[in-house]
This record gives C-alpha cells, sequence and structure tokens, in this order.
C-alpha cells in the first residue's frame, strides 16, 4: 500500500511569515533616539548662549568652568542612576556631600595631608551610604523614609561639625588641583575624574552581572528573588556606591571650592535625580542608561550657567528645571503606554 504524497507547497499561497526583528532592536532604537535628543537640547542650548553671551559664554575658560560644575554633581547622578534603576531612591545624597566634605576639612583631618582628606571624604560617603543601605534592606524601611532621614541627619552633624562657619583648605597638593597649571591638554582634573567615574559605571551598568542584576532587581524584585539574586544584599550594595560617590563628589568640591561648608550639596539629590530622569531612566526602575544622566547633567548645568551670564534670577532657573523634569516625566509615561 502506497503512502499518499504530499502536494508541494505552493510559493504563491504559502509564504513563510518574515522574521520578526529581536526585541533589543526596539530598545536600542529608543535609547539612540533619546540620545540623540538629549544632545539636540543640549546643542540648542549651546546655541542659546552663544547668541546671548557670545564672548563670554564661548570663552573657553567658561566652557572649563561648565564641565568643572558639571563633574561635581555628575559623579553623584552616576551612583543616583544605579539607586534609582534597582527601584530606589537616595535623597540624602546632598547632606552626605556636605558631612564628607566638612568632616574631611576638619584641622585634625588636614593634618594628613592630601591622603587623609581623600580618605576621610570617601569612608564618610560610604558609611553613610551602609546605614543608608542596612536602613532599607535589612531594616524594611522604605527608601524615601530612611534617606529622608540621613537628609536630616547628616545636614545637622554637618553644622554641629562647622558651627556653622567655612573651613579653609591649607593643603596644597589639594588646592593646586583645583590651578590652571593642573589642567592636562586644557582639561580640569576634575572633569577627568568625571570621566573616568563615567566610563566605569557605564561598564559595571551594561556589561557585568551587578547591573544585570540590578536591572533585574529594579523591574521585578519578587522574580529576581526567584530567580537567584540576593535582592537585600544588592540594595545594600547600590546604597554602598551611592555614598562612595558622594564621598569622590565631596573630595572634588573640596578642590572646587577651597574650602568645607555645611551648606555644600545644596539641592544635588534634585540635580541628579531630574539628571536622571531626563536621561531616560525610568523612576519605577527596571531601566536607566548612564550615557543619558551624563547629558542631563550636562543640560542643566549649561543652563545655570547661561542663566548666571545674563543675569537672570535663580528663582527663575528653578522654575525652568521644574519644567524640564515634568516634560521628562510626561515623555516618560506617553513612551511606557506605547510600549
Amino acid at each position: 500500500m502506497t503512502q499518499p504524497v504530499s502536494p508541494p507547497l505552493d510559493s504563491s499561497t504559502d509564504k513563510v511569515p518574515p522574521a520578526r526583528p529581536p526585541a533589543w532592536r526596539g530598545l536600542l532604537f529608543r535609547a539612540d533616539v533619546r540620545t540623540l535628543s538629549l544632545l539636540g537640547v543640549l546643542a540648542v542650548l549651546v546655541l542659546i548662549g552663544g547668541i546671548t553671551k557670545p564672548d563670554e559664554f564661548l570663552d573657553t575658560r567658561n566652557l572649563q568652568l561648565v564641565l568643572t560644575q558639571a563633574s561635581v554633581i555628575g559623579v553623584v547622578t552616576v551612583g543616583m542612576t544605579f539607586v534609582i534603576v534597582s527601584g530606589g531612591i537616595d535623597l540624602s545624597v546632598g547632606a552626605i556631600v556636605a558631612l564628607a566634605s566638612v568632616w574631611a576639612t576638619t584641622v585634625a583631618t588636614q593634618e594628613y595631608g592630601f591622603a587623609g582628606i581623600l580618605f576621610t571624604a570617601i569612608v564618610v560617603g560610604v558609611g553613610c551610604g551602609l546605614v543608608n543601605g542596612v536602613l532599607i534592606a535589612y531594616g524594611a524601611m522604605v527608601p524615601f523614609i530612611a534617606t529622608l532621614a540621613m537628609l536630616a541627619s547628616a545636614r545637622g552633624l554637618a553644622l554641629q561639625i562647622t558651627d556653622g562657619k567655612t573651613q579653609i583648605v591649607t593643603v596644597p597638593s589639594v588646592l593646586d588641583l583645583g590651578e590652571r597649571d593642573a589642567y592636562v591638554l586644557g582639561i580640569p582634573p576634575l572633569v577627568m575624574v568625571f570621566a573616568v567615574v563615567t566610563v566605569i559605571g557605564w561598564l559595571v551598568l551594561n556589561r557585568t552581572t551587578f547591573g544585570r542584576r540590578t536591572v533585574a532587581v529594579g523591574g521585578n524584585p519578587e522574580a529576581a528573588r526567584l530567580a537567584g539574586i540576593d535582592v537585600r544584599r544588592q540594595r545594600l550594595y547600590l546604597y554602598l556606591l551611592s555614598g562612595l560617590c558622594c564621598g569622590i563628589a565631596a573630595f572634588l568640591l573640596i578642590v572646587l571650592a577651597g574650602s568645607g561648608q555645611n551648606t555644600n550639596g545644596n539641592l544635588y539629590e534634585l540635580d541628579a535625580i531630574a539628571a536622571a530622569i531626563i536621561g531616560g531612566t525610568l523612576l519605577t526602575g527596571g531601566r536607566g542608561t548612564i550615557t543619558g544622566s551624563v547629558l542631563g547633567v550636562l543640560i542643566f548645568t549649561t543652563i545655570t550657567n547661561i542663566f548666571a551670564l545674563n543675569n537672570l534670577q535663580s528663582d527663575v532657573q528653578q522654575i525652568a528645571k521644574g519644567a524640564i523634569i515634568v516634560a521628562a516625566v510626561l515623555v516618560q509615561r506617553r513612551t511606557a503606554s506605547t510600549t
């Protein structure tokens, strides 16, 4: 008994459906569009600055100043990006920078020179991050409440250390880093530190297991736990990382200002969160980009510089920042609803 032979496929009717492009291509495309959009905004701001104050804004020293000022808040923003990607928040970064800067510039600390100031700033930052991480990861405290408590405590301790007075740095090797003689090919040392932190942050978030775990925890903590990730330990590490970035930023601020004050880092938490948001980091966690956050920092710093050169009031500047934040969040929600 012969088997029935299947009829040949008709190429005109039985066509193989085209393969759908991988999901990562769509994500990459959106990331590229977002980056190009941010670059476009930055270019427009540079154009505005060049038109309104061409001689002052486009001056080499002014551009170096913009990059230097962006370096301090930029380092903080790198740490903040990791925290937000994980679904957390850190409202204490500005206060930690203030505490680290005044603790590192006390007379007793300055007796140990450059190494003493740098070591103290980093240790204080990491210590504060450790407290935040333990309270949030193992104390089951809401990040908003835990970091808000750290904000108040660190500000209070910084005020107690300084007694409301400015602590002048007298260590020449620290002060020399802020001088033009220390520039390398016209690039300030602070900017180079910022660049190194940015590159390391990008590599860690995008090319390491630590970065993938951070995204997983922010996307779905329960699924991350079931996948074998120690969610509590990961969150502890992230707040340690944020504290480390605050310590580095405190040292950069000491170099930039040549002093330590309890008012240092004022509203840094606002600027860092805003820069991360407009850079494409979701407040709900699970997605973020170091490149976007850095561009967000540059945008805000450029806005501040343009406002200062045009003698505009600081309250108008804050209103402009608030409007940018609202617009960025609305764009995020629209993007999330269409994907």
